[in-house]
C-alpha cells in the first residue's frame, strides 16, 4: 500500500523567567507544595488585572529569531475560552491572528526510508511562533481506590511559547528529531531549561495519512491531534502506533464520510493512542481580544538589538564544525549535542593551538571521562579550556606524546584542588615528570645502547628472526627515555638491531 503520512507539531516550551506572564507569582517547579505560587491573577478572581511580563515577552522574541521567524511590529491578546478544570479563568491569553512572529524555519536531516537517500535534508516552515499562558495541572489518583483528582495550579500562568510547524515532516523519525532540535535549539539561546520531565516542554502532534490506491485516488484520513507527549521516545512510539492504527482503520477506503479532527492522548504504558473528544475549532474557542491588555508594538531598532543576542544556531555550527574544522558529521554532531557551554569549551580548546580533530576526540573521551568521575558538567571542569588547548598544541608540535599529554591533564586535574592551574603549573608538572619528549636522537641512541647490552636473550631472538623480540627492548628504552616519541624510539631500536644483524653477517 502506498501512502504519504503529514505530521505538524505543535510544540509548547516554558520560558526561564523568575515570575509569571501576567502576574507577580515565582515560576520555580514545587510539586510537593500545591498552590502555593498562586494571586488573585492567576486564579481568576473577579476585579484582578494582568500585566504583561517584559522579560517573557524579550526571551519569546530571541526564539522566534532562533526559529528565523519574522517579527511582527504590532501583536495583541486574544482570549481563548474553553472550560477544564485547571483553568480557572474560563480562558487562556493566547494569540490569535495577529502573532508576534511567523514564517520561520528549521532544518533536520530526513528520514531516508522517506527520502531515499542518506544525508537528505528536510526543511520545516514554522507557521509561528507565539506567546500564551499555561494551565495549571491536574493531579489524578492513580492506585485505583477511585480517590476524586485534585487541581494544583501552581503552574496556571506560567509563560508558554508555542512553536507551530507546517505539516512537513513525513515519518515518526522526523517527528523526533525536529523535536530535538527545537529542544536543542532553545537550550542554546538560552530561553528556556526544557526539562521535560518538570512539563516545561510538551508537544502535540497532528497527523494523518494520504494513501493512494491503484485507481489513481488519494484518500486523506481525518487529522488526528495526539496530545501532551512529553518525551521524545513517546513522541515517535505515538506517531508509530496512529500511523499504524490509521492504515488499519482507513486503507481500503476510496472515501471517507467523517472527516472530524479528533483529539487523542498516548498510553506509553500499552504504547497505543486513544480517542479523547472531537476536536475543537476556533470558532469553539470564541476567540476575541483581551479587553484588560494592551497590544504591543515593536520597533526595528528593538528586533536589531534582540536579533544580537541570538547566539549560533545549532545546525550552523554543525556545518561550520564539517566545512571549516574538518570534523565528520557524527563528531560535530556528538559536540554540539552535549549543549553550548561543552561546544563553547570545544571551540576555546581550538583557539588556544589545539587540531580540532584531537581536540574533539580529547573532549569527548578524556574530559568526559574526567566529568565523569567527578560527577560534574563541563562548567565546573577544573583545568580551563586554554590550558588543554595549550597541552594538545604541544602535542602538535611534538614537544609532548599523547600519553604525556594525558597524564599532564590528569595532574592539572589533581592539583586544581588545592591551587588554580596555570601555564605555569603546566611547565612546572612537564619538567618535574620528565614528560617533554626526548629531541637529541644522540641521548637516545645512548640509552637504546645500554639497553641492548643489558638484554642479550631478547636481542639474540631478534638476530634469530623473531622481530616481536623487540618489543621488550622498546618498552625499557620508554621507561628509561620518558616523554620520548614511541615512533622515533622504534625506528632507532630497530635501526640499532638490523646494524648488528649485518654486523653479523
Amino acid at each position: 500500500m502506498k501512502f504519504d503520512v503529514i505530521i505538524g507539531l505543535e510544540v509548547h516550551a516554558q520560558l526561564q523567567t523568575n515570575t509569571k506572564i501576567f502576574c507577580g507569582c515565582a515560576t520555580d517547579f514545587t510539586p510537593d507544595s500545591p498552590n502555593v505560587r498562586t494571586c488573585p491573577v492567576c486564579l481568576g478572581l473577579p476585579g484582578a488585572l494582568p500585566v504583561l511580563n517584559q522579560r517573557a515577552f524579550e526571551l519569546a522574541v530571541i526564539a522566534a529569531l532562533g526559529l528565523r521567524c519574522q517579527i511582527a511590529p504590532f501583536t495583541k491578546w486574544d482570549r481563548k475560552q474553553y472550560f477544564y478544570p485547571d483553568l480557572p479563568k474560563g480562558y487562556q491569553i493566547s494569540q490569535y491572528d495577529l502573532p508576534f512572529s511567523f514564517s520561520g524555519l528549521v532544518e533536520i536531516p530526513a528520514d531516508p526510508a522517506v527520502a531515499g537517500e542518506e544525508n537528505a535534508l528536510r526543511q520545516v516552515r514554522i507557521i509561528r511562533a507565539h506567546l500564551e499562558d499555561d494551565a495549571g495541572k491536574n493531579v489524578h489518583d492513580e492506585s485505583g481506590r477511585g480517590s476524586d483528582s485534585q487541581v494544583d495550579l501552581n503552574r496556571a500562568g506560567t509563560p508558554l511559547v508555542e512553536i507551530v510547524t507546517e505539516p512537513d515532516l513525513r515519518s515518526a523519525r522526523e517527528a523526533r528529531l525536529l523535536l530535538e532540535e527545537i529542544r536543542l535549539l532553545l537550550l542554546y539561546l538560552g530561553v528556556s531549561d526544557c526539562n521535560m520531565q518538570e512539563g516545561n516542554l510538551r508537544c502535540d502532534a497532528n497527523i494523518n495519512l494520504h494513501i493512494h490506491h491503484d485507481s489513481g485516488l488519494t484518500t486523506k484520513t481525518p487529522i488526528v491531534e495526539i496530545k501532551n507527549l512529553n518525551s521524545f521516545r513517546f513522541l515517535e512510539q505515538a506517531c508509530e502506533y496512529e500511523i499504524d492504527r490509521q492504515l488499519k482503520t482507513y486503507g481500503t477506503m476510496t472515501e471517507i464520510h467523517d472527516r472530524t479532527k479528533r483529539t487523542y492522548g498516548f498510553d506509553p504504558a500499552r504504547g497505543i493512542t486513544f480517542e479523547q473528544r472531537s476536536k475543537e475549532e476556533a470558532a469553539d474557542y470564541r476567540y476575541f481580544p483581551d479587553p484588560d491588555l494592551v497590544p504591543v508594538t515593536v520597533t526595528r531598532e528593538q528586533v536589531a538589538h534582540w536579533e544580537t543576542l541570538v547566539p549560533e544556531r545549532p545546525q550552523d555550527r554543525r556545518r561550520r564544525y564539517h566545512s571549516a574544522m574538518g570534523l565528520t558529521p557524527y563528531d560535530a554532531s556528538v559536540i554540539i549535542e552535549q549543549g553550548r557551554p561543552f561546544a563553547d569549551f570545544f571551540e576555546n580548546i581550538v583557539a588556544h593551538g589545539a587540531d580540532p580533530k584531537q581536540a574533539a576526540n580529547w573532549l569527548t573521551q578524556d574530559i568526559q571521562r574526567i566529568l565523569n568521575e567527578r560527577k560534574c558538567g563541563i562548567n565546573e571542569f577544573p583545568v580551563p579550556a586554554e590550558l588543554v588547548g595549550l597541552i594538545l598544541a604541544k602535542v602538535s608540535e611534538k614537544s609532548l606524546t599523547l600519553k604525556a599529554a594525558r597524564e599532564a591533564l590528569d595532574l592539572l586535574v589533581e592539583r586544581s584542588e588545592e591551587q588554580s592551574v596555570s601555564a605555569a603549573t603546566l611547565d612546572q608538572i612537564i619538567q618535574e615528570r620528565g614528560l617533554a619528549i626526548v629531541q637529541d636522537d644522540s641521548l637516545l641512541k645512548e640509552i637504546i645502547q645500554k639497553v641492548i647490552e643489558k638484554n642479550p636473550k631478547p636481542v639474540a631472538d631478534y638476530l634469530g628472526g623473531k622481530p616481536a623480540a623487540a618489543g621488550s627492548l622498546l618498552g625499557q628504552v620508554m621507561r628509561e627515555a620518558r616523554g620520548a616519541d614511541p615512533q622515533v624510539v622504534k625506528g632507532l631500536v630497530t635501526a640499532a638491531l638490523d646494524a648488528l644483524k649485518f654486523a653479523d653477517s
